[in-house]
């Protein structure tokens, strides 16, 4: 090691579904509940808890509302997140450079 400190991996993040989750999300406006199921492979179950997380963390703000008779979840990065996964890529580009 070259005797620097590095930062921490934000563990929000960390979480290889999470991780996927936000990977989606840096890359559209907005993403519905389905797509980010279907595109990840989790399970309805895994994904609400999972997006649950990360609200809770200020990183993702997810829109409920019914559209027609079907109830919607839409979900999309908020700056905070942005700016958290732009820090752990940073991160990880750190660790690499050792």
């Amino acid at each position: 090691m070259s005797g620097r400190e590095l930062r921490d991996l934000d563990p929000v993040l960390h979480a290889q579904q999470r991780l996927a989750i936000v990977s989606i999300l840096v890359s559209v406006e907005e993403a519905d509940f389905v797509y980010i199921r279907k595109t990840t492979g989790m399970t309805a179950g895994n994904l609400s808890v999972h997006l649950d997380k990360l609200a809770t963390a200020g990183y993702v703000a997810i829109r409920k509302f019914i559209d027609g008779k079907r109830p919607r979840s839409v979900c999309r990065l908020t700056p905070a997140g942005l700016a958290a996964f732009e820090t752990y890529v940073e991160t990880l580009r750190e660790y690499l450079r050792i």
